[in-house]
């Protein structure tokens, strides 16, 4: 899942932190790709309107 595409479908950082229930300075640390765990987090709490793309992640193992 791409950071851009979830701070476009929450709006900004903050409003992404606070559905995550993270802070706004973990979602600045993200790289392009978010990490995996959050990215099936948003997948649930987006009720599948974002969803993870397995092959981003596949190729970084």
């Amino acid at each position: 899942m791409l950071k851009a595409d979830v701070l476009k479908f929450f709006g900004s950082k903050s409003a992404t932190a606070q559905h995550l229930d993270v802070s706004p300075s973990a979602v600045t640390q993200w790289k392009d790709i978010i990490p995996e765990k959050q990215a099936y987090r948003i997948e649930k709490i987006t009720n599948g309107k974002l969803k993870v793309n397995p092959s981003l992640y596949n190729k970084r193992k």
